[in-house]
């Protein structure tokens, strides 16, 4: 975007105005006395006529006063009789004289005046076009960090500056604001604090050399920006400052909702998920306890009229549904470990043939008839992991080979 001067009016060279007063005064004179001969004298002040009005279209209502002024006075002094002199003989050409400086002095008010309204109808569409570029800009945007960047981009194509723009933490205080001026914070902070517009044109602290404006409403604070120069009259520039920080500011809070919205769908679904995982988990448990308590309450009751066998059979399913039930809790916890967002995995340097080791010698425990065939190489290197549940993934994988296979097991590790 292109930086355009919210004072279209004032002219970035005075003296090449002046200059171009002087030339046209010049140029209309040589032709009135190059046609002197040949013409009346409404003629010649015609041609001063459309001086001015070129005066009027070009240059600054100053210039073109003078200009018509000059005008004026340059046909008196020329060609109106007595020549070369500021004396008018006749009542007709005093009064022709009066006119056309009146009319000179109106059409040059009218010129200005289309002057300016269109400049400033160029620089509004100006603004326009940068405030609908910029909710292009932010509505592809998906951070803070970009969205600060584009709106300082922003201010900074539509007004001189320096312009500065801050975002606020979630205690309403300014983020990164060390390295501006004291008298800056505080501005920025105080229109934070009465969630209003601060500086020239706005009766609160019109002292200020500079606006200050709130990124938000009283309810919600994403920031502050302030923006110079500012003038008291310049209603329009305060009014598109205003609009930028709008829009930055409901771009910002569409993120900041986006976010929480998310938050709240992966909580939910994480809360789906446990409540799922909680139900398979409570029916798996009913199904040892079930046969647990029926086996124990066999035993206790009717233990001396059970045989042996019945008995060892009774006492085997017990212990064998118990090894079930606790490699199932162990199993669980170590899931909801796994989940769970505020636990984070304690991984140290472990030794893979000592894991391997120790669950070959708990399985074996369980399962002493069954026939495991390990094959560790030597000199494998150290494993940053977490040895409880490296044990128990190796653990629930030879469970599931001995569950559903009747001959010798290998486990395997491959380097």
């Amino acid at each position: 975007m292109v930086y355009v001067s919210p004072d279209p009016v004032q002219d970035a060279h005075p003296l090449r105005s002046w200059v171009v007063v002087a030339l046209l005064l010049l140029a209309a004179t040589l032709c009135c006395a190059l046609f002197d001969a040949y013409v009346t004298l409404t003629s010649q002040a015609m041609i001063y006529v459309l001086t001015i009005i070129i005066a009027g279209y070009r240059l600054d209502w100053r210039q073109s006063v003078v200009c018509a002024v000059g005008a004026v006075t340059a046909l008196n002094f020329f060609f109106v009789p007595p020549r070369w002199t500021f004396d008018v003989e006749s009542r007709e050409h005093l009064i022709a004289l009066v006119v056309m400086l009146v009319v000179a002095l109106v059409t040059s008010h009218l010129a200005a005046s289309v002057r300016r309204e269109s400049r400033h109808a160029a620089l509004n569409a100006q603004r326009a076009r940068q405030l609908q570029a910029l909710a292009t800009e932010l509505a592809m945007a998906s951070s803070p960090e970009t969205m600060l960047a584009l709106g300082q981009t922003a201010l900074d194509a539509a007004f001189e500056g320096p312009n500065t723009l801050r975002l606020s933490d979630d205690a309403q205080n300014l983020q990164n604001d060390a390295d501006l001026p004291q008298d800056w914070r505080d501005g920025l902070r105080c229109c934070m604090k009465e969630s209003a517009v601060l500086g020239p044109g706005t009766g609160r602290w019109p002292g200020l050399n500079a606006w200050y404006l709130p990124l938000g409403d009283k309810e919600q604070h994403m920031g502050a920006a302030r923006v110079w120069p500012a003038r008291a009259e310049d209603n329009d520039g305060r009014e598109h400052a205003q609009a930028l920080c709008t829009l930055l500011a409901q771009s910002l809070w569409r993120v900041e909702l986006a976010a929480s919205m998310h938050a709240a769908q992966a909580e939910a679904q994480r809360q789906q998920m446990q409540s799922t995982f909680l139900a398979a988990v409570s029916h798996d448990v009913r199904t040892p306890l079930a046969a647990i308590v029926g086996a124990a309450s066999a035993l206790q009751t009717q233990r001396d009229k059970l045989a042996a066998p019945e008995r060892e059979r009774l006492l085997a399913s017990i212990a064998s549904e118990a090894a079930y039930l606790s490699t199932l809790t162990e199993n669980t916890l170590q899931l909801v470990r796994l989940t769970s967002l505020q636990q984070d995995i304690k991984r140290d340097w472990e030794a893979l043939e000592e894991i391997v080791g120790a669950v070959l010698a708990r399985v074996r425990q369980r399962d002493p008839a069954r026939r495991i065939r390990a094959n560790v190489p030597t000199g494998l290197p150290l494993l940053k992991a977490d040895p409880v549940l490296l044990a128990q993934l190796i653990g629930n994988l030879l469970d599931n080979a001995l569950k559903y296979s009747a001959g010798e097991i290998e486990l395997s590790v491959k380097e």
